[in-house]
């Protein structure tokens, strides 16, 4: 019999060997206006950013979408529309080895905070791929680094207040 913790391992395991998806995405699901399937194709159709960051003297420079363009797109509250129960939602990532991080919809949006972050698609000019996986989160003013998820497969926006 397989536990959760198993599967996620052999998930893991499958997406660390390269057994990925052909066609990998993301899914925007949850508390949102129109779920959302996005491709790296679909992504290279929106507005591109990049961020530098700096790890152990190496340089890497991220290339992909602002998160809060995403979430748009699925018609996320952000700006003005951010307010009362929409202040204690919250955006769950999840990584294809089971890795999660919480965002508040507040912290993903430019109006209320300076920190943008990035869903990523390549570093250094070139597709992401093998153990790194398709996408990445990137959130640079992050000190730890530990919420720059890699692997990102699903992003599902909750409501704590219904």
């Amino acid at each position: 019999m397989f536990t959760r913790r198993s599967l996620v391992l052999t998930a893991g395991l499958a997406a660390l060997l390269g057994a990925q998806d052909k066609s990998p995405a993301i899914q925007v699901t949850g508390a949102v206006k129109q779920e959302l399937t996005l491709t790296a194709d679909d992504l290279a159709k929106m507005p591109r950013a990049t961020v530098k960051t700096s790890s152990n003297g190496m340089e890497t420079v991220y290339e992909g979408v602002w998160l809060h363009e995403v979430l748009k797109r699925a018609g996320v509250p952000q700006g003005s529309e951010l307010r009362n129960k929409a202040l204690a939602s919250y955006v769950l990532a999840q990584a294809q080895d089971g890795y999660e991080v919480v965002f508040s919809l507040a912290e993903l949006d430019p109006s209320f905070i300076d920190n943008e972050i990035l869903l990523a698609d390549t570093a250094n000019g070139k597709p992401l791929f093998g153990a790194q996986g398709r996408f990445r989160l990137v959130v640079p003013k992050d000190k730890p680094g530990a919420r720059s998820i890699r692997m990102l497969s699903r992003l599902e926006v909750v409501e704590l207040r219904k």
